[in-house]
């Protein structure tokens, strides 16, 4: 199998971790500390605890990933997953995105495309 197709599925995993894990701490609610009483809290959680293991997935996948490809190629196409997630996390989390993190976003981009290259 194409390694790069490993790579774009780490990203993937690493994103839905991220925005599973952020539905489930929305759940959660806000800590003002971490102690028991939050750790107890956010790992009964079920939605932080499919995001920990979708995170954990995305590591393993990477490294399949990273024994094909080089380093320098592929940790910046990491770098997509911060663009998928600004994304999913204005359109699925409502959240709002100012225009100079969608700047961000497009800088990313064309980054990814010119290390890709």
């Amino acid at each position: 199998m194409n390694p790069v197709i490993f790579l774009l599925l780490a990203v993937l995993l690493g994103v839905a971790g991220q925005m599973v894990m952020k539905t489930g701490m929305t759940q959660v609610g806000a800590l003002n500390a971490l102690n028991l009483r939050a750790l107890v809290r956010m790992f009964s959680n079920p939605y932080v605890v499919l995001g920990i293991f979708c995170y954990a997935l995305s590591s393993i996948v990477y490294l399949v990933a990273l024994s094909r490809l080089p380093l320098s190629f592929a940790y910046p196409m990491v770098g997509l997953g911060y663009v998928v997630v600004v994304f999913l996390s204005w359109l699925i989390l409502k959240e709002p995105v100012s225009p100079a993190r969608w700047v961000g976003v497009l800088l990313i981009c064309g980054g990814a495309f010119l290390i890709g290259r």
